[in-house]
């Protein structure tokens, strides 16, 4: 079990016995577990006007590393700092390992609202990955809900063109996840620049990748059946409800409920759902 993220936040903290000391920015690297990637010259700017005003209010918490230092949190504090000409910065050294360098500053990221989700879903893929918890542990310990995390997980099974897309705010999340439900995943570019183009809204985009998957050929070659509103409403609740595509085709008296699943991990979420 991860032991790392019983301790959180309160790890950042400093303790009475522990010293600010100034240490120039030439010794300092950044955090190579940083989940957050994308740092606004806007926000930097505004960060260095006030640096520039009153200092650095809060230290930088870094690590000792082989060649100097590595920052742990603060690393819009440091580019600031540097941009406003500063040769030193106030900092509080840590004795962290990899391991808890990676938690602590991945989980202080996500104490932010101003993550992308891709940012978000790194973020919680980098905890599971390292910590060995899976979607259900890490919820719980975030506080989160299982489906808020699986759904911006999938959202990394994107190409890394359409990640970006969602990172700088051209398309949505739910852009996003509707267009994982897209069953010919050659059409996903075409799609991404009809949605740009045209500006559709993700019920739009829904419906058209809905009409897509209906006209995707079957082995049988048969002629797709137009669905009616109640199985295309119902096909919508359990998506929501799985996080996942759901097809729901009727003949007759009969038919039968698809749940597409995309991990051995991701089926089981599933299974429990349906206890």
């Amino acid at each position: 079990m991860a032991k790392g993220l019983g301790k959180g936040l309160d790890a950042l903290l400093p303790n009475s016995g522990e010293e600010v000391q100034e240490i120039s920015v030439r010794e300092i690297r950044p955090n190579p577990y940083q989940p957050r990637k994308i740092f606004t010259e806007e926000g930097i700017d505004e960060l260095k006007q006030s640096i520039l005003q009153h200092g650095i209010l809060q230290p930088i918490i870094v690590k000792k590393s082989i060649k100097g230092y590595e920052i742990v949190v603060g690393e819009r504090r440091f580019r600031a700092a540097k941009e406003a000409g500063l040769k030193k910065v106030p900092v509080i050294v840590k004795n962290l390992n990899d391991e808890e360098m990676m938690e602590l500053a991945v989980l202080e990221n996500l104490q932010r609202e101003d993550l992308t989700p891709i940012e978000e879903a790194i973020a919680y893929q980098t905890l599971l990955d390292h910590l060995k918890l899976t979607q259900e542990e890490l919820a719980k310990r975030l506080g989160k809900s299982r489906p808020h995390i699986t759904n911006h997980i999938r959202l990394l099974t994107l190409p890394k063109a359409i990640q970006d897309l969602i990172s700088q705010g051209k398309i949505s999340m739910g852009h996003g996840r509707a267009l994982l439900g897209l069953k010919n995943k050659n059409n996903l570019n075409a799609i991404v620049e009809k949605v740009t183009r045209e500006e559709l809204n993700v019920r739009q985009l829904e419906m058209l990748i809905q009409q897509l998957n209906d006209n995707v050929p079957r082995e049988t070659k048969k002629k797709p059946v137009q669905k009616n509103v109640f199985i295309r409403e119902q096909e919508s609740i359990l998506r929501e409800r799985f996080g996942t595509t759901v097809t729901i085709t009727q003949k007759k008296k009969k038919g039968k409920i698809e749940i597409e699943f995309f991990s051995e991990e991701d089926l089981n979420r599933i299974l429990e759902l349906l206890d």
